[in-house]
Order: structure tokens, then sequence, then C-alpha cells
């Protein structure tokens, strides 16, 4: 089966690949996860159910085995290691099964064993399975977008996965999931981090988040900052990574406003947004604060490490 490693051109949707990874590798790649967790009985039951699903393209066996599943696999971590991650993202850009469970990893192994040579079987056996599926199920399927075979046929499904109100369902889409950054355009993936920046989700778990950074994602969450300030709130100082490169004459205003923040946290997101940008009211606003700017130099000072402190709480 043909392994592909690459990189999404967003204007360019009609060249994108059938398979976002060998999906044989992908399959046995959780199996092996899954059977260091699992019991003996579930890994049988397991065994069994794989077969069955890869002998015919009929979706009903599968239905039938996503709901069984839950009765089968527990909802336990998955035992995955620093170098299972490194072997997931060697699969499969981004993909990076560390947070998940060894029933959503089976429901993934599940989906990946049915015969998925047609372009119309496999996502409509899918989507029906999305339109159906409870939480936890729908948590799975959108984890296990970024190794779905015909991978453009769910582009609109994941845009419309992210209006959902239920955060676990969110979070399998939006963190740790390279699918989005991959694959939405630029509107959804801009709905997509506002509403990921007003429910204070971690944006640096979001995959691919620098690479997709534009200018309208700019404008739209400082006019959402300027939204929260006014009603007397605060925002998540991770919400000015997306701005920092898209700096100018008006968006380079909010920074002092930053500074004068009680929370440290902010002063540092204006200082690493400054640091981001090439226009000169930006470099003197970052060389006011030599402290952060030094930390940002030596590496001390990142998004990474605040977004380290944002969620130690």
């Amino acid at each position: 089966m043909l392994s592909l490693t690459f990189a999404l051109c967003a204007l360019n949707l009609s060249a994108l690949p059938v398979y976002q990874t060998d999906l044989a590798a992908a399959n046995d790649f959780l199996y092996r996860l899954i059977s260091r967790g699992a019991s003996a009985a579930a890994i049988t039951w397991l065994d069994h159910t794989r077969v069955r699903l890869s002998a015919s393209e009929d979706a009903r066996p599968l239905y039938l085995a996503f709901g069984q599943a839950a009765r089968q696999m527990s909802k336990q971590p998955l035992p995955v290691t620093e170098e299972d991650v490194r072997q997931a993202d060697a699969l499969r850009r981004g993909f990076n099964p560390q947070h998940w469970t060894l029933l959503e990893a089976t429901r993934a192994v599940l989906i990946l064993s049915l015969p998925h040579s047609s372009a119309e079987t496999y996502p409509q056996t899918l989507e029906t399975l999305f339109t159906s599926a409870d939480v936890n199920e729908l948590e799975a399927l959108y984890a296990s977008l970024p190794l779905l075979p015909h991978p453009e046929s769910f582009r609109t499904r994941c845009a419309e996965g992210i209006r959902t109100n239920i955060r676990t369902v969110f979070d399998a889409i939006v963190l740790n999931n390279p699918y989005p950054a991959d694959y939405l355009d630029e509107d959804a993936w801009n709905q997509m981090v506002l509403k990921a920046v007003f429910t204070e989700r971690p944006l640096n778990r979001i995959h691919g988040f620098d690479g997709r950074r534009n200018a309208r994602l700019a404008r739209m969450l400082s006019d959402y900052a300027h939204e929260r300030w006014a009603a007397g709130r605060v925002v998540t100082p991770e919400l000015w990574r997306a701005v920092g490169p898209f700096l100018d004459a008006t968006l380079v205003e909010d920074i002092p406003r930053l500074y004068g923040q009680a929370d440290y946290r902010q002063h540092e997101a204006a200082a690493l947004a400054c640091s981001e940008s090439a226009l000169p009211a930006a470099k003197a606003l970052l060389a006011t604060r030599p402290d952060l700017q030094a930390g940002i130099q030596n590496g001390e000072l990142t998004w990474q490490t605040l977004a380290e402190k944002q969620f130690a709480q």
C-alpha cells in the first residue's frame, strides 16, 4: 500500500492524496499499543473482528462492532511511550495518539480494517457512523481523521464538527490532530482557532498552528480581545501567538495594553508577539522590556514555555 508524506497546499485541494499514511502499518501500530493494555479476551475479540471486517465492504459488521467495542475495551489511557510518539509521527506527520484511550484506538483499528478502495462507499459508511455516533464514538472518529483514506471526503464533516458544544469532541478534532491544519480552508480554520481561544483550549497543542496563521485571523482575534476587555474580561495570552507576524499600525496598539496588565504572562505574550514582527514600532516596544527580550533570545521564553505555565494551573 502506498505510503505518503505530504504538506497541504491550501489552494490546490484537488492534488490531495488518496492515502495519508500506510493504512496497514497504522492499523498494526495501533494494534500493538492496544495489545499492551487490553485483556486477552478483548484482544481475541479484536483479532476476530479485524478479520471479519476486512473480508467484505458490508458496513453492517462495522456498525455492530463499533458499538460492541465499548463492552470489550476500557477507557484507560492507551500505553504510549516517547518512542511510540516518534513512530506515530513517522507514520503520519503530526499523528500523536498520546492522549487516546484503549477504546478510541480500538475503534480506529476497526474503521481502518474495513476495505477502503471505493472513494464513495468508504466515506459514506463513515458518515453513517458520524451521524449516529454517541459522544465517545465521535471522539474516536474525529481523532482518527488524520489516518483515514480519501481524506478530502471528510473536510465538510471536520468543519461541521468544530461547531460542537461538547468539549471532548471539540478537543478530539482540534488538539494533537493534524487533519484540520492540512485540510480545512481558511474560514473554517479561523473559526476553529477563534473557538479554541474562546473556550481556552491550549493552542500549543493545535498541530500546524504557526503555519496556518493569517492576517484575517489576527484581526479577528484582536477584535475578540477588545470585546472581552470592554466587558472587563481577560483573554488567554496564547491568543497573541496568532497576531505577532501580522502586527501593523493598528494591531500594535494592543501591545502597551498587554504590558500594562497585572498578569505577567500577558507581558510575555506581548514580547513574543513583537519578536515575530518586522514592524519598527513592535521592535521598539520589545526593546522597552530587555528582560523579556533576553529571555526570548536565549530560548527561555517561547510560546511553548508560556503555554506550559498557562495550563499548569
